[in-house]
């Protein structure tokens, strides 16, 4: 039995109208959710397949950093599919800060987290002081360097650059690049 904490306003969202978006991680993952929606906690527990069961606590978490539940339950497509979280608050001095760093993550209109998106093949949200990212091993890897330099003041173009190159070199090797399903 694991136990995620999740913000309030994303309560809703897991839960889903009339409960439905709850039942189907149930289902696909193979979990019981126990949502105390006063708390925000969630108790998941196994009741199925151990190794489906061992991703219903990251899908709880993606949907809780802001994700949209399909894209969390893209989690369930391949065995290596995976969920991480860059802390953003880590890299920050005080709020404003944090603001400013958020900020650079995300871009002007939010091209920066759709580039990311778009030349990894991940999907990527940016909730409270988190960015998450699902997809395979090396989109992941390649997001959260991307993250990193940013966060760390390299310049946009650079983190562009860096992001067209990984994504060419993980095409040119076959390897799991599958633009996201937005």
């Amino acid at each position: 039995m694991q136990h995620v904490k999740v913000p309030d306003d994303r309560i809703g969202v897991l839960i889903g109208r009339g409960g439905e978006t709850m039942r189907e991680i149930e289902d696909r993952a193979e979990v019981r959710l126990d949502i105390d929606s006063e708390s925000g906690k969630v108790t998941i527990e196994k009741v199925g397949d151990p190794v489906l069961g061992l991703k219903g606590p990251d899908i709880v978490k993606a949907i809780g950093r802001g994700f949209s539940p399909e894209v969390a339950l893209r989690l369930l497509d391949e065995d290596m599919m995976m969920f991480d979280l860059v802390d953003i608050d880590a890299a920050s001095r005080n709020q404003n800060d944090l603001r400013r760093l958020k900020g650079r993550l995300i871009g002007e209109g939010g091209r920066t987290r759709e580039l990311m998106e778009e030349l990894s093949g991940a999907n990527v949200a940016i909730y409270g002081s988190t960015l998450g990212i699902i997809g395979g091993p090396r989109q992941v890897e390649t997001v959260r360097e991307a993250a990193e330099m940013l966060l760390e003041g390299a310049p946009h173009g650079t983190v562009y650059s860096f992001l067209e190159d990984k994504r060419d070199e993980l095409k040119h090797k076959g390897m799991e690049y599958h633009p996201y399903q937005g």
